[in-house]
């Protein structure tokens, strides 16, 4: 029978120094070692407390931010404010959204930005309408509490087709807004959906239900990760998506106090 090649390559190696032939200890370190036990699991599943926590942080960091918008930067300076928080957090927002990516630095560096962003929006129309912030306040928090309401008790179900429908209408109305702005360049007013006249106030109607909508989407992501078992890092996830979306609810309730009040 012919020599195995490997055998005997192997055994000119050891000979000439190339392997090191383990000792009787080495031998029993690995033979003591534990076997494999299969892929590595997170250090710890997502839990409901984790993304509560997580969204209060980004909130706290976007009310600290705006406050100190608030207070600090003079009117002659709001304008400034309101392109570099909206750039900074449009660009971050867009960089988790489409890389599905979110971590503390991230999250905390957009609560910055947006914070800025709506400390400006708040004290300019805070000094045309005053105590209008309170109520956008406060409405912000009962949509969102009703709506948390609604879906815990089973009134409005997240099937693939809601879900579908509430991203192909939130689509639609950003490419409204898109648009509309662009038609500023050319016409006064542009389509009239942020002239303060009765299509501006249907049009907020509009984006309020859909923020709505978008918050039991947003409650219903939460669930889902917790039932899959989704690592903990997710809750980051989960919180930016919800913050993101009491934002937009937040502006367009101020929006529609505003006309309102004209």
């Amino acid at each position: 029978m012919a020599e195995n090649p490997v055998i005997r390559n192997f055994d000119r190696a050891v000979r000439s120094g190339a392997v090191a032939t383990p000792s009787a200890t080495e031998l029993g370190a690995m033979y003591d070692a534990p076997a494999y036990t299969g892929p590595r699991t997170p250090a710890r599943y997502m839990t409901l407390d984790d993304v509560v926590v997580r969204t209060g942080a980004m909130l706290a960091v976007i009310l600290a931010a705006g406050a100190v918008t608030w207070t600090t930067v003079p009117a002659d300076k709001w304008g400034a404010v309101l392109i570099v928080g909206l750039m900074g957090s449009l660009g971050v927002g867009l960089y988790m959204s489409f890389k599905m990516v979110a971590n503390a630095p991230l999250c905390m560096v957009y609560a910055v930005c947006e914070g800025a962003l709506l400390g400006a929006i708040s004290k300019a129309f805070e000094t045309r309408y005053h105590g209008i912030v309170i109520q956008a306040l406060t409405g912000t928090v009962m949509v969102a509490a009703g709506m948390l309401f609604v879906y815990k008790i089973g009134a409005i179900r997240v099937t693939p087709k809601f879900t579908r429908i509430v991203v192909g209408a939130s689509i639609g109305v950003f490419g409204l807004m898109l648009v509309n702005l662009i038609a500023y360049l050319f016409h006064p007013g542009g389509l009239g959906l942020r002239d303060g006249g009765a299509m501006a106030v249907i049009f907020s109607l509009v984006c309020i239900v859909i923020a709505a909508a978008n918050l039991v989407v947003d409650f219903d992501m939460v669930e889902k990760g917790i039932r899959a078992g989704a690592p903990q890092s997710f809750a980051w996830y989960c919180s930016f998506g919800i913050t993101v979306t009491l934002v937009w609810l937040y502006i367009e309730i101020l929006r529609l106090l505003g006309y309102l009040r004209d």
